[in-house]
């Protein structure tokens, strides 16, 4: 009962749509007409300008962490630390408030891993980074972030959160699905360097 209650609790503190409140309490816009029409950091600092869209972030990246990072203080099941994991980035791609809708997570991705592999974790943010770099484009970093993840995680012999990082992925992977068919049409937007 105990556990059932924690997910659900894990699952509405990832729903809350940050980038959506940032907006509109500070901008006056709802990010979900401008630009990609996401919630997500990204769009929230193109839409609303770089110092929200890293407050968005930052928020996105907590509300993964600290419900994986509590977690472990009471519990050493590698299951129900990923269903918690999964809970919170699930929580925020399929928010309750937002009708079923919501992020990509990638930052709540981001704070979950953090709490559960930071080291893994570091490896596949630079490959992230470098590929934004190299590229300019944010949904490539991120797909490359997921992608490596578990590639980390067999290197490192961390076998047990492999399934975590793969359905994750898979997620990610849809949540992109309009990204990709951009990048592969070359009509992706980049961001402005």
């Amino acid at each position: 009962m105990v556990s059932i209650f924690w997910l659900a609790l894990t699952y509405l503190i990832g729903a809350m749509p940050f980038g959506l409140l940032i907006a509109q309490v500070f901008c006056r816009v709802d990010p979900r007409k401008l630009g990609s029409k996401n919630t997500g950091a990204t769009n929230v600092a193109r839409t609303c300008g770089l110092k929200y869209g890293v407050l968005t972030l930052a928020l996105d990246i907590l509300k993964g962490y600290l419900p994986v990072i509590t977690a472990t203080s009471f519990s050493n099941s590698t299951f129900f630390l990923s269903l918690t994991a999964l809970a919170a980035v699930l929580g925020h791609m399929y928010s309750v408030f937002l009708y079923g809708k919501g992020g990509k997570g990638v930052a709540t991705t981001i704070g979950v891993f953090a709490a559960l592999v930071p080291q893994a974790l570091l490896l596949s943010l630079l490959v992230c980074l470098a590929v934004i770099f190299l590229t300019g484009y944010v949904s490539l970093g991120s797909i490359a972030l997921v992608s490596f993840l578990p590639l980390v995680l067999i290197v490192t012999g961390q076998f047990k959160l492999l399934p975590l990082s793969l359905t994750v992925m898979v997620f990610i992977f849809w949540k992109h699905r309009e990204n990709i068919e951009r990048l592969v049409k070359g009509e992706e937007n980049r961001i402005k360097g």
